[in-house]
């Protein structure tokens, strides 16, 4: 079943017709979409379903894959693709010296009260000879509390991760979505002590989402801040629910994208320091991708070959959508690994280097 499932997108691939492969977080079935000609569809107004891909710049278009076929398949990861070692990457030095002076440069914006946080980010590129499929199982077998996938377009190219953060979730008129922010090394049997730059940090960006779903969202419910293991990393996560008003993902997936745990505040001021001063084009890293509008049926009984039963069915329409972290592009045998961090008055410029490195780790040892 597995390997038909493999197989199926691997003839996709070679065909160059767009697919896309991944699994939710903690659960152990991997969805299969496919399209079955090579059109670019974008999605206008979020009205319609499928699956979405979108870049950073919210100022481009959206890349909406419309299923003409869904397969899903039980996962279990081989013991071969587990626990993979960490290999340490060579630093290198111009890279380090223009990333440490970029955040310098955002530091002091900050300083001049022009900017109050900026997410910085860098592209790394690294040779492997090991195919998408290849890797898109190493991702799965790792990261098992991320939403893991591969997707492909042939006019638009072939990307894959593991992501631990939730733009939103919708189910009817209930939205769910996160805050996640701050990010320390896990050191085995100590539990992660947060700083003053990072709970500041996770502040500003929970307040920022409570403020953009103010007018939205009825109920408006903000948890405890937490401490969220992804991988060999900690981050601060504080999640956000509530119930739509109206029914329109537009509206509020235009006040959230990007967050600033992925831009920075004011928005605005950020996105075009962005854009201006990381000289290179970010794309779909730090965009958002996942299911639009799909029907999920719920029975009483979960024996669907009951018809007694079936007059209970319940037909729930939702969105998950998940930030496009911890990623790769996968272009002419190069993995090109993106990562990046928050940028606030209390940063260090060469601890938030050394923070992009610890989070480029989640890719690299994959790739490498």
């Amino acid at each position: 079943m597995l390997h038909d499932f493999f197989s199926k997108a691997k003839n996709h691939f070679k065909a160059s017709k767009p697919f896309v492969l991944y699994r939710k977080p903690s659960e152990t079935t991997v969805n299969g979409l496919f399209q079955n000609d090579d059109e670019l569809h974008y999605v206008e107004d979020f009205s319609k379903s499928g699956f979405v891909f979108a870049p950073f710049n919210a100022d481009d278009k959206i890349i909406l894959l419309q299923p003409d076929e869904k397969h899903v398949v039980e996962y279990t990861a081989s013991e071969s693709t587990k626990e993979l070692a960490s290999i340490p990457l060579e630093a290198d030095d111009d890279q380090k010296e223009f990333h440490i002076n970029l955040v310098r440069k955002g530091i002091e914006l900050i300083e001049k009260d022009e900017l109050k946080k900026v997410v910085l980010s860098r592209k790394l590129e690294v040779v492997t000879n090991k195919s998408a499929f290849t890797l898109f199982e190493a991702l799965l077998a790792n990261y098992s509390n991320a939403f893991c996938y591969l997707w492909y377009h042939p006019r638009i190219g072939l990307w894959l991760g593991a992501t631990p953060e939730i733009l939103l979730r919708t189910e009817n008129k209930q939205l769910k979505t996160m805050s996640l922010a701050g990010t320390k090394k896990v050191e085995e049997g100590k539990a992660p002590v947060w700083e003053k730059k990072e709970l500041e940090e996770q502040k500003l960006v929970t307040d920022y989402i409570a403020s953009a779903l103010e007018f939205s969202v009825a109920n408006l419910t903000i948890s405890e801040t937490e401490s969220l293991k992804a991988g060999s990393l900690w981050h601060l996560r504080t999640s956000v629910s509530g119930r739509l008003s109206a029914y329109n993902l537009k509206e509020i997936i235009t006040a959230l994208h990007p967050t600033p745990a992925v831009c920075g505040l004011p928005k605005i001021q950020a996105k075009a320091f962005i854009l201006a001063h990381e000289n290179y084009d970010r794309e779909y890293y730090t965009g958002f991708l996942g299911e639009l509008n799909f029907k999920e049926e719920n029975f009483r009984s979960g024996n669907r070959r009951n018809r007694e039963n079936q007059a209970y069915r319940t037909v729930k329409n939702t969105t998950s959508l998940y930030v496009n972290l911890r990623c790769m592009q996968l272009k002419d045998k190069k993995a090109l690994v993106y990562v990046g961090g928050g940028i606030t008055q209390e940063s260090d410029p060469e601890k938030e280097w050394e923070e992009t490195v610890a989070k480029s780790n989640t890719m690299l040892k994959v790739v490498l």
